[in-house]
């Protein structure tokens, strides 16, 4: 079997696993999005380096919710240069406190935080600061990994220890889920596709919810579909006290 249906076999067995297991705290996760939305509070979405990634996918994104906010901290993102500054900057204590309290977090609000390992001092301290202040913390992390390893936290805790609702993953310790032969490191991981795949699906069953509940939920189109520039706008100034990526 070649690398590509192997690779491919992995994430199928990987998101029939979450399925399978992570429904559930997929749904509760979607009713704190609902809740937090009809009562008039805001979301969030934080991740370090690749994690922050999935903070990107669910903003200002075509299908997805006007009110979902990015926690984007100076050093932490892949456009830093060199890379390897965020993995020193990630593991620095008290900065991730520093991010949670200038960013408009309060009580009723939700915080999706994503950390594959869910270890370092960053994601903790960020964690820990947006439930002091109120909000709800959904964690997103790889329960395998993270109980694998030890905390680089003074704490000692780890990112499923300190959140109110933990999503797995459901990967494999280091992420990588291929093995070439001749080739001492795994390959391919698993975490982008199958959490993009996860946050996706809670954020639709939000959206489900809303409506049920009698209310209209925030919906970004295409900007490149016919009318998308319009609805947008509409958007972007029907809910703009919940949205603070626009720089108002």
């Amino acid at each position: 079997m070649s690398a590509i249906n192997a690779y491919f076999e992995n994430l199928t067995r990987v998101l029939n696993e979450v399925q399978d297991t992570q429904s559930a705290a997929l749904e509760e996760g979607a009713k704190l999005l609902c809740e937090a939305t009809l009562t008039d509070h805001n979301i969030f979405a934080f991740g370090c380096s690749h994690a922050g990634l999935l903070a990107l996918e669910l903003y200002y994104r075509t299908g997805g919710m006007a009110n979902i906010n990015p926690v984007r901290g100076p050093g932490l993102c892949c456009d830093v240069d060199p890379a390897t500054m965020t993995s020193e900057i990630e593991r620095l204590p008290q900065y991730g406190a520093i991010l949670a309290n200038n960013q408009p977090i309060g009580e009723g609000d939700v915080v999706i935080i994503h950390s594959v390992s869910g270890r370092n001092a960053v994601t903790i301290d960020f964690a820990t600061t947006c439930r002091e202040k109120g909000a709800k913390v959904i964690a997103l992390t790889n329960l395998t990994y993270s109980k694998g390893v030890t905390a680089r936290h003074p704490s000692g805790k780890r990112l499923f220890e300190v959140a109110d609702l933990v999503l797995d993953n459901c990967g494999c310790p280091g992420d990588s889920s291929l093995e070439i032969k001749g080739v001492p490191e795994k390959v391919a991981p698993t975490s982008t596709a199958v959490g993009a795949a996860m946050v996706n699906a809670m954020m639709a069953r939000a959206v489900e919810l809303i409506t049920e509940a009698g209310g209209v939920a925030p919906i970004f189109m295409s900007a490149n579909l016919d009318g998308g520039d319009e609805h947008n706008k509409k958007m972007l100034a029907k809910y703009k006290k919940h949205i603070f990526y626009m720089g108002h």
